[in-house]
């Protein structure tokens, strides 16, 4: 058997196993339940769903599969020294986290507590006791943790790749407390993809007698032998922004993760170059990735909201699909000045203003630039009145989103709204009306 066939009869083989593991249907089923939280807190905020999660999901899957296979074919050149062992401790690690916090469910922190555990069994005997202990620590001692942090980065560069090019499509609006209780507008972006890899692995016992055409950059002995692991993954990212439109926050979460990914690279070569360093390089999976967050909050706090309404108009937070805003291409962040020729500075004065034509919507817009714009299209008989935009929060606004889901019981409840009662917002059940126009 030639190098290309037993490539492609343990990529078959792996691509069974990979089927037959659960993990792949555990990211899947996470990513469907945090889409249908974001549509239903849609519907609860503005009687009407923005995205189509079925939709979502399909399009996080086939994303996930093109990311799985970029990042399988890098895996195939750097060579990591992965085991069976090695996924159920991924996994077991990031459920176990994900019931402290949901962020938690990314492998940035699991690998780095596993390299710290297995820094600290090394300075014990546990690794050469009897019984479950030390099978438990063997197992730990036997994990490539500076192969695994290496793969963690490679997952990262996928993830700051996918939120370039689609975070801003993931957001969602939302009507949010700002500071000093006042309400508003904001986005929260969120996306999630599952990554099945299949790793080309050095393993010992002679598991292919082909030797391979290229030699890997590292990750063990590969003169014993070479074998396909597959390892099922999950990536994604949740941000929320006040100050930002959905495309500059997706360019600055994607900026981060890039960061991360190479700064992550470096400490794991390191680690590998001279183990003493595992620790530094455990650190850092775990605090450069909070690094991000904190680069992400910092700088949400010093800027102002921009989805507030001023003197010159109403701002738009968002745009509902397939409506007349729509077709007029009117883009969050814009400012609607003039409806048929009237100055509205509420929403009531923007009903006012679309009933007084029953022939045209006639817009004069400040563009995210401030420079003004003029749109306008013919109302069709029988159309709805309501020209399809979702305006940033006015002192009549009820409703805003409450807290995120901090873990996963949080999760599997209801999407949570906050209503305002006597001046004061507190939580609640019940759905909101309509808050577009």
């Amino acid at each position: 058997m030639d190098a290309a066939n037993a490539l492609l009869d343990q990529f078959g083989k792996a691509f069974v196993h990979l089927l037959a593991q659960p993990f792949y249907y555990i990211a899947v089923l996470f990513i469907i339940l945090q889409y249908m939280r974001q549509i239903s807190l849609e519907r609860r905020m503005f009687a009407m769903r923005l995205h189509i999660w079925p939709r979502l999901v399909a399009k996080a899957v086939l994303a996930g599969l093109a990311a799985g296979l970029l990042a399988s074919v890098a895996g195939a050149f750097i060579g990591i020294s992965l085991s069976g062992d090695a996924v159920l401790w991924l996994w077991g690690s990031a459920v176990v986290l994900l019931l402290f916090r949901i962020r938690y469910l990314c492998f940035a922190y699991g690998a780095g507590i596993l390299a710290l555990l297995q820094w600290i069994v090394g300075f014990t005997a546990l690794e050469n006791s009897s019984g479950w202990l030390g099978d438990l620590a063997s197992s730990l001692a036997g994990l490539d943790m500076p192969g695994i942090l290496v793969l963690v980065a490679l997952l990262h560069l996928v993830e700051a790749f996918l939120v370039r090019r689609q975070g801003d499509k993931l957001a969602t609006p939302l009507f949010l407390e700002g500071k000093r209780g006042k309400l508003v507008g904001g986005y929260m972006l969120q996306g999630f993809w599952p990554v099945p890899m299949l790793l080309l692995v050095p393993a010992t016992g002679g598991a292919s007698v082909v030797d391979l055409p290229w030699t890997p950059l590292f990750g063990g002995d590969w003169t014993q032998g070479w074998t396909v692991v597959a390892l099922p993954m999950i990536i994604g990212f949740s941000e929320m922004t006040r100050t930002m439109l959905p495309e500059a926050k997706a360019r600055h979460a994607s900026k981060g993760l890039l960061w991360y990914s190479l700064l992550l690279t470096g400490a794991a070569l390191l680690a590998w170059w001279q183990p003493a360093l595992l620790p530094i390089a455990a650190l850092c999976s775990l605090l450069m990735h909070e690094a991000i967050i904190w680069r992400s909050r910092a700088v949400e706090a010093t800027q102002s909201p921009l989805y507030v309404n001023d003197q010159r108009g109403l701002r738009i937070l968002g745009i509902v699909p397939g409506t007349p805003a729509d077709e007029m291409k009117l883009r969050s962040g814009e400012i609607i000045s003039k409806v048929n020729g009237t100055r509205v500075y509420s929403k009531e004065d923007l009903h006012e203003a679309l009933q007084s034509s029953s022939a045209m919507y006639k817009l004069e817009v400040l563009n995210r630039d401030g420079e003004i714009k003029f749109v306008q299209r013919a109302r069709y008989e029988g159309e709805h009145h309501q020209l399809g935009v979702i305006l940033s929060p006015d002192e009549q606004a009820t409703y805003y989103a409450s807290s995120e889901p901090a873990t996963l019981l949080d999760l599997l409840r209801r999407a949570r709204t906050a209503k305002r009662r006597g001046g004061v917002y507190v939580e609640d059940e019940d759905r909101s009306g309509s808050l577009n126009v």
